[in-house]
């Protein structure tokens, strides 16, 4: 913009005109000058305005909102950390410690092949026992039982005007469940299948107490768990020992009964005895037709000992026949013929000897399989005995004192934040 000294002057016969009068020229542009300057300074104003340049600012004061956070401040800050450090200084009773630590182990045996022979014994150990352990550990069913020994619930009520720490004695099996899991922390190494306990009481010898009857809880669990193995191991070839057991007995009552209803010991025997004596006969009868056969070509047919050697040829065929329709016909005894009685007798000799082969096959496998569950047996192996604290560790008050400052300071800054973001927002 020029300055006002450069700008063209108005021309003085159009003033004439809409004056109406005489203008002075030097009055005129004074006039004219005062009036771009005022123009110039409304400008100025306005470009000002338009870029709202702000006054300086004041000095700070402290105002009743400021007040209002540092009261906050040693309300929900200072106020709750010392009451913190007031109980645990003062109402919070002494925790011991007692450790403990063990492992399921596996003892199996097996036949060496070396050249000494002899057993060898081989230790593992058993993750999937151990997690079985890790979950009886925190349950209800040995809670209970420790409960039964040594009364849980009196001995983690014993200190007094400590309510936070200890246990309330109204309350139930689950609030006790609830409460040993804060007082029995546990370790559990699955790779390596160990279980390390922490085991907290209000007395040192409780701790100890209490970490021992969980060893032999734990243990007695174990060996539970080791009685139903065997017994599933064994099972299926004990049941198939009764099976054949049954079987023989059957077998052997049936010979007995066919025994004596029959009165025959032994049918094949009796046969023999019944085909001696029909040999006998036989060779008797060529003797006696040898003899007559003599008799006949040496003396009359008159002959008294041709007669008497008849007689005796006739009887002993006749007796020939007889023994020979026993065999053909019935037993004497029974009523049955003879081919009948050995069948039958054959059927239930075949069913007793395959009976005593079942029974002896199922034997042997029931011994190798009680043999088997034997040299698999589990046990607990403690590689830390239940130790006895010397002083109380816990609670870790330095430790409870500076987490909680910082979770308190932490939660009133953000609250403080919130609020005046809603003021702001306002």
């Amino acid at each position: 913009m020029k300055p006002v000294s450069e700008r063209p002057f108005p021309d003085q016969g159009k003033l004439r005109e809409l004056r109406g009068k005489p203008i002075n020229p030097h009055k005129v542009k004074r006039e004219e000058i005062a009036r771009r300057n005022a123009e110039e300074s409304e400008r100025a104003r306005k470009v000002i305005e338009a870029i709202n340049v702000s006054p300086p600012a004041q000095a700070a004061r402290p105002r009743r909102r400021h007040w209002g956070v540092i009261s906050s401040l040693f309300i929900f800050v200072a106020l709750p950390v010392f009451i913190t450090w007031w109980y645990l200084e003062h109402r919070a009773a002494d925790q011991f410690v007692s450790h403990v630590g063990f492992s399921v182990r596996t003892e199996e045996m097996s036949q060496s092949l070396g050249i000494l022979g002899g057993l060898t014994q081989h230790s593992s150990a058993s993750s999937t026992d151990t997690d079985i352990l890790y979950e009886f550990i925190q349950g209800q069913e040995l809670v209970a039982q420790i409960n039964q020994k040594i009364d849980l619930r009196s001995l983690y009520s014993t200190p007094e005007n400590d309510p936070i720490f200890t246990f309330d004695t109204a309350g139930s099996i689950e609030d006790l469940v609830r409460y040993w899991a804060r007082m029995v922390k546990i370790n559990y190494d699955s790779t390596a299948g160990l279980l390390e306990l922490r085991v907290f009481a209000f007395n040192p010898d409780d701790a100890q107490q209490i970490a021992r009857l969980i060893f032999e809880e734990s243990s007695a669990k174990i060996n539970e768990l080791s009685a139903i193995a065997r017994d599933d191991a064994t099972r299926y070839s004990r049941e198939e020992l009764e099976v054949a057991i049954s079987r023989l007995k059957n077998a052997r009552r049936s010979i007995t009964e066919f025994r004596t209803e029959h009165r025959l010991v032994d049918p094949e025997s009796d046969i023999l005895g019944q085909v001696g004596l029909l040999n006998t006969l036989q060779q008797q009868l060529i003797e006696a037709s040898i003899e007559l056969d003599l008799l006949s070509v040496t003396t009359s047919s008159k002959d008294p000992r041709v007669l008497q050697a008849e007689r005796k040829v006739k009887v002993i065929s006749a007796r020939i026949d007889e023994e020979r329709q026993k065999f053909a016909q019935a037993g004497s005894v029974s009523g049955k013929a003879y081919s009948v009685l050995v069948g039958d007798y054959e059927e239930l000799a075949v069913d007793l000897e395959f009976a005593q082969e079942s029974y002896l096959s199922a034997l042997a496998a029931h011994d190798q399989a009680k043999a088997e569950a034997q040299r698999q047996s589990r046990y607990l192996a403690p590689f830390i005995s239940p130790t006895l604290a010397e002083r109380s560790t816990y609670p870790k008050k330095q430790s409870i004192i500076l987490i909680s400052t910082v979770f308190i300071f932490l939660s009133w800054a953000t609250a403080v934040l919130l609020l005046y973001a809603i003021k702001d927002r306002r």
